[in-house]
């Protein structure tokens, strides 16, 4: 069972991914973006469903990370996709959630490589099936060889 710390990061990261995701579609600025979902999105509770309480500071983290080095990140997933698949032929979702997991994996050295790959797996259940929840695994895997060792 995932203590209230881990679950308030689980649900930064999946808000950070949303976020991300609101950001590329509606080319919402940084700051409008981070002030709208302070106050409308993290820990609110939206048609009876109530959002679970983000670790703010760990989700703010997450998203201007990604947006500040999105360049490098991107060129590091780039490099893990077959030769057959471009960046572009991503699903916008799943590219989100790998440039998260990507993020962590170069940024916070704080966070274990298994803990990242595994929240970022969880992630891709919400929105995908096993198999491609597998695809997040292997290329953040892959990912982290490169930038952790």
């Amino acid at each position: 069972m995932k203590s209230r710390n881990s679950k308030s990061r689980s649900a930064a990261r999946l808000a950070a991914v949303q976020a991300l995701y609101q950001m590329d579609m509606e080319k919402v600025g940084l700051a409008r973006l981070l002030d709208e979902f302070h106050a409308h999105r993290l820990g609110a509770e939206i048609e009876d469903a109530q959002y679970a309480e983000a670790e703010v500071d760990f989700f703010d983290d997450v998203v201007a990370g990604v947006n500040a080095r999105r360049a490098e990140i991107d060129a590091l997933i780039d490099g893990k996709l077959g030769e057959m698949w471009k960046m572009g032929r991503l699903d916008k979702t799943m590219l989100q959630i790998l440039r998260c997991g990507t993020y962590e994996l170069i940024a916070r050295a704080d966070i274990p490589t298994g803990a990242v790959i595994d929240e970022y797996m969880d992630v891709a259940h919400a929105f995908f099936d096993k198999k491609d929840a597998k695809f997040v695994n292997g290329l953040l895997d892959a990912v982290a060889k490169d930038v952790r060792g």
